[in-house]
């Protein structure tokens, strides 16, 4: 399960790139591109839970899973800025960024 979270997470960071791209260039991010990135990072967040929920989890989830969610939090403070028709500061942007892949790469040494 580990390995579809991962990919999930992988999928969601393409679409962010491209996100970002658009956000750093002072454009406004395509909407359906952003409910695809927020749809993909909460399946892998559903998968993650599961597997700690289950109750034999490597630590290493736990931290992806914290890391995660407080990117998504700083995801759904992102997406508040989209609602209103302005665009996010850049440095949330980067911070969001930067969480996340710290969290996927928590994940992806766990098979590596």
């Amino acid at each position: 399960m580990i390995n579809s979270a991962l990919i999930i997470f992988a999928l969601a960071a393409l679409g962010g790139v491209v996100l970002a791209a658009h956000v750093l260039r002072n454009r406004f991010a395509p909407w359906l591109l952003s409910i695809l990135h927020a749809s993909l990072g909460a399946i892998g967040l559903i998968l993650l839970l599961i597997l700690l929920v289950q109750g034999s989890a490597p630590q290493q989830i736990l931290i992806g899973f914290v890391l995660l969610v407080i990117a998504a939090l700083g995801g759904f403070f992102l997406a508040s800025f989209h609602m209103r028709q302005k665009l996010p500061p850049k440095a949330v942007v980067v911070v969001h960024a930067v969480v996340a892949v710290l969290g996927f790469l928590t994940l992806l040494s766990l098979i590596l």
